[in-house]
């Protein structure tokens, strides 16, 4: 249990917010295809506490970083902390994970290097490592497979919501789904024998999915920061704003969930960057 974060309340649901794809840079001026992405990731942040959603807990799904900066990392944690919650997070492909263990910790704040949320008598959260290191696809290795068995297996009364950052279903579009999770079949046939699994989350390809896969809620979560236009075969920005995600884990398995966007604000990217 040393590596399992427990959380316990009296309330029939458990709140969460979905952060992802911030791409912090050192330099605070830094832009991702003409967005500076500090200041969209504050805005987002400004209007999750303004909002009247009483969430929980925060999940940061990956990319939080584009330069493997210290500087970047240590933004993050400044910036997540002002939501006052505990902060779970899982790499992305552009992340640099010996730096994540050393900043992203309980000594910045509210950060936890736990993956394993047991939520009050009802749910678990798993949140799984994709990232192949110096590429931009994902894969789901052996130990990461086998560790996700294991705590279906030690836990099946529980209601499970599987997070990871890379992307199962296509978003017909060529250029973005070769850089998806390789090996989902091997995920599918690991989540098979469970009964109880109700919810894949993912981020990745900065734009909003809600649908289902083999029977299982998938959503996908807006960047803080730039948005990809689906349906597109070659590289295309989308001119939607910043966004996040609300969960709410009911106990009797239900997930329900919306995707927000900030309405303050205005963030758009220069349309006729051809890739990053």
């Amino acid at each position: 249990m040393t590596n399992t974060y427990i959380y316990s309340s009296d309330i029939d649901v458990v709140r969460l917010v979905q952060v992802t794809d911030p791409h912090l840079f050192k330099d605070e001026s830094g832009e991702l295809l003409g967005i500076n992405t500090l200041a969209s990731f504050n805005q987002v942040l400004t209007e999750i506490q303004a909002s009247d959603f009483a969430f929980d807990l925060v999940l940061a799904t990956g990319d939080l970083v584009q330069d493997s900066s210290d500087e970047g990392y240590l933004s993050f944690a400044e910036r997540i902390n002002t939501l006052n919650k505990p902060v779970f997070w899982i790499p992305g492909n552009h992340d640099f994970q010996p730096k994540m263990e050393s900043f992203l910790t309980e000594q910045y704040g509210h950060l936890c290097t736990k993956k394993h949320l047991l939520l009050d008598n009802k749910w678990q959260i798993l949140m799984l490592d994709s990232q192949v290191f110096g590429v931009p696809h994902g894969k789901l290795g052996q130990y990461q497979l086998d560790w996700l068995a294991d705590r279906l297996k030690e836990y099946p009364e529980r209601y499970s919501l599987i997070v990871l950052h890379h992307h199962i279903l296509s978003t017909n579009s060529a250029w973005l789904d070769q850089h998806n999770l390789r090996n989902s079949e091997e995920l599918a046939q690991t989540l098979a024998p469970f009964s109880n699994v109700k919810g894949i989350l993912h981020g990745h390809i900065h734009q909003q999915v809600d649908a289902t896969w083999n029977g299982y809620t998938l959503m996908s979560t807006p960047s803080t920061c730039v948005q990809f236009k689906p349906d597109c075969n070659s590289f295309t920005l989308d001119t939607l704003q910043p966004g996040w995600r609300e969960i709410e884990l009911h106990s009797n398995g239900e997930i329900v969930t919306r995707v927000k966007r900030i309405e303050q604000a205005s963030f758009l990217p220069n349309t006729q960057e051809d890739g990053y």
